[in-house]
């Protein structure tokens, strides 16, 4: 099992266009097969930075899900989403592994 952790910088004054982009990726991963945590919007502190986390059973899995992401008509739309409205700045992509008992 892999974990993504995504950190952004978002531009503070298109928080409500950030939030419209993490919900229209929630349904996009677990349609690839991905279980998504959700995005975790700026409440106290930094007013610019945002995060989202998803699993896959694998690595290879994830892997599959960005090819196929880069075909997919909807996932398209999201990118361009996110360009026309320029509510990211930037971004990091982490991955970890979870522990469980």
């Amino acid at each position: 099992m892999i974990t993504c952790y995504l950190r952004y910088i978002i531009d503070p004054f298109k928080l409500k266009e950030f939030e419209h982009y993490g919900k229209i990726w929630i349904p996009l991963v677990e349609r690839f097969g991905g279980k998504h945590h959700g995005y975790f919007l700026p409440s106290e502190g930094a007013n610019n930075v945002a995060l989202a986390m998803f699993t896959f059973p694998s690595f290879a899995l994830y892997e599959a899900y960005r090819a196929k992401s880069l075909e997919d008509s909807e996932c398209q739309a999201a990118f361009r989403y996110a360009e026309e409205t320029r509510c990211i700045v930037s971004y990091e992509r982490s991955f970890f592994r979870p522990v469980f008992d």
